[in-house]
Formats: structure tokens, C-alpha cells, sequence
């Protein structure tokens, strides 16, 4: 499959029905990093979930810290903006959070699958 380069976010939802219509949540930390804004039309591209995949609770984190602004398993485009002391690439995304991705070079714009999330840095591994 082919993601456009004008992908803003991806992450997963449940589809809710509202009586004559359907609704899809988008989690509010796609808003908080400005992603999405409200009011804003999107193009929305739905892909079937895997068997045995089971959502996560919308709840909120019990902690008024910013949670990071990637989840294990997403897919994104980076830049590889600086290399770390043991080599590996670093590029940042929402409000400066750091992935590190290995075995790339300042420059490069890779696309990589989140393996690793912390409060302040995931790890990211290419994927093309």
C-alpha cells in the first residue's frame, strides 16, 4: 500500500454508531499537536483492523503531562536531523519529540514503524 506524503497523522479507532450516522474519535492528542484542527475538513481513509486487534481505552492518562505523540506500531515519514553519541539517527517530530532511528544518516527522510515509545523519545525502525 502507498501513503501519501500528505499523511498528517494514523492511528487507531473504533467506528461508534450514533443512530443516523457514524462517528470516528480522533484522539485529542492529534489536536494537541496540531495535527487536526476542529472545524477542518480531512480526508479520511479507513483500513481493516487485524484479527485479534483490540482498541485502546480513550481515557485520559491520569497525569497532566503531554503524552508522546506517537504510539508503538504507527507508521511515519521523518527526517533524520542529527545523529546521536552511539550514531544512531535522530529526527524530531510534534513539540520536539525525539525518534531515534538506527542505521540512517543525517538527511535522509525515512519511513520508519514505531517499536519503542517513552515519555521523551522512541525508537523507530526503517521500514523502506
Amino acid at each position: 500500500m502507498e501513503i501519501s506524503e500528505k499523511l498528517l497523522c494514523l492511528f487507531s479507532a473504533e467506528v461508534s454508531d450514533e443512530g443516523d450516522s457514524y462517528t470516528v474519535e480522533i484522539p485529542s492528542r492529534e489536536i494537541e499537536t496540531g495535527s487536526v484542527a476542529p472545524g477542518d475538513t480531512y480526508r479520511v481513509a479507513l483500513i481493516a483492523g487485524s484479527e485479534g486487534e483490540q482498541s485502546t481505552p480513550s481515557s485520559s492518562p491520569a497525569s497532566d503531562q503531554p503524552q508522546p505523540p506517537v504510539e508503538t506500531g504507527e507508521i511515519r515519514y521523518v527526517e533524520i536531523e542529527d545523529l546521536g553519541k552511539q550514531g544512531d539517527g535522530i529526527a524530531r517530530v510534534e513539540r520536539g519529540y525525539v525518534i531515534i532511528v538506527p542505521d540512517s544518516e543525517v538527511g535522509e527522510r525515512v519511513k520508519v514503524e514505531i517499536t519503542e515509545v517513552k515519555p521523551n523519545f522512541a525508537v523507530g525502525e526503517i521500514i523502506e
